[in-house]
């Protein structure tokens, strides 16, 4: 069991951490004040991450990707996280490998543009009243023909103004038990797509979260992503190691960003003629920020191994979910009160990295959720979920 990493990996860690830290960061105060990624600055950084072989790294290589495992991916999305959600979508893409599950020409109108930038896809599940319960969805797709017609809402779509097709659940069959879901997937410019207001955030300043309406949308079997009926299926099955990335990985970035911040302040900062990092309490926010932060991290490689061997990671996923989320809050949190007041004022990134830390525990699956999927996987598994090796 080794934990030091291949020079391979030392290479492209230390490549994407210069580029966040060169060409990402510097453009967070700018998006902060104007609420928007400059268009022109937006490509200059997606041309600059290709150039580098640093765009779409999900990816296998055959379709034009990075072809990274998934223990390297998590790598690399760590490093994605030190900088602000929009630039990470611009800059690294938003391919998601459920297109992987297209046919052959899905893949050449949907997935090959995607991984070439020429393309940008949102995943659209969520509804008013479908959350964490995605079983719960009601937008229908009635049979028509050889098609479907679907009809319904969406809500909190990432992305949803930028991006030009959308992966879409429906309901193809509401008396089955459990219902049929199916994805689909809509162009923007389709009739009947209409998109709603961008839903103003917390945080998360400059990336848009929209509504989308679907008013009777034709589509043909040609946009059937995957098996009639198991959109449920393929959304779990491959939307579990964007959730460890986009979630997990990047939370625990995010942590360690703002726990440097915190020792150097703790460093640097006197009062009471001393640094604050000599008093004991200010100790224990920073020796408990660095436990938090490697066994969030340990469990992150655990998982993404897991799947590379082609093991179910489900519970894992639900784990690292849980603890990065809950890491990054309590870190954030610690930033904050270790600033002091400069900690609550706008001036310093320690305000905005605690407005964007407080999503991390909801999307993607609220932690009550996750703590649903790990005590029943203990519950059903036994001493193998406990004992190493059982």
């Amino acid at each position: 069991m080794r934990f030091d990493l291949t020079e391979e990996q030392t290479m492209i860690v230390d490549t994407v951490r210069r580029f966040v830290h060169d060409e990402l960061i510097p453009l967070e105060d700018e998006i902060e004040e104007t609420g928007r990624l400059d268009p022109t600055k937006a490509k200059a950084i997606f041309e600059k991450s290709r150039a580098l072989g640093l765009y779409a790294t999900n990816i296998p290589v055959e379709y034009g990707g990075g072809g990274l495992s998934a223990v390297d991916t998590m790598l690399v999305e760590e490093q994605f996280g030190h900088a602000k959600d929009i630039l990470i979508r611009r800059a690294f893409g938003n391919v998601y490998e459920s297109l992987l599950e297209g046919t052959a020409e899905q893949k050449d109108r949907f997935l090959r543009p995607a991984v070439r930038g020429e393309r940008t896809c949102s995943i659209a599940i969520t509804e008013p009243d479908a959350g964490s319960d995605v079983a719960s969805i009601r937008t229908r797709a009635v049979r028509d023909g050889d098609g479907w017609i679907v009809t319904g809402k969406k809500h909190f779509i990432s992305d949803g103004h930028y991006s030009d097709f959308f992966i879409v659940s429906a309901v193809t069959d509401p008396e089955a038990r459990p219902r049929h879901v199916s994805l689909f997937l809509i162009d923007k410019d389709q009739p009947g797509v209409a998109v709603g207001r961008d839903q103003a955030m917390m945080g998360l300043t400059g990336t848009s979260h929209v509504e989308l309406f679907f008013e009777g949308v034709r589509v043909g079997r040609d946009r059937l992503l995957g098996a009639e009926g198991q959109g449920l299926a393929i959304a779990y099955s491959t939307l579990g190691r964007v959730r460890l990335a986009q979630v997990g990985a990047r939370a625990i970035g995010k942590a360690c960003r703002l726990a440097t911040m915190m020792t150097a302040q703790a460093n640097e900062r006197r009062q009471f003629g001393k640094a604050i990092g000599e008093f004991q309490m200010i100790q224990q926010m920073i020796a408990d920020s660095a436990i938090e932060i490697n066994a969030a991290r340990l469990m992150l490689l655990r998982a993404a191994w897991e799947i590379d061997q082609g093991r179910d990671a489900r519970d894992w996923i639900s784990m690292v979910k849980v603890e990065a989320a809950e890491t990054l809050g309590r870190v954030a949190d610690r930033a904050v009160q270790i600033f002091g007041g400069m900690g609550y004022c706008r001036e310093l990134p320690v305000e905005r990295l605690y407005r964007d830390a407080r999503i991390y525990r909801i999307f993607d699956g609220t932690s009550e959720i996750h703590r649903t999927v790990i005590a029943r996987g203990a519950l059903r598994r036994g001493a193998a979920a406990w004992d190493i090796g059982a």
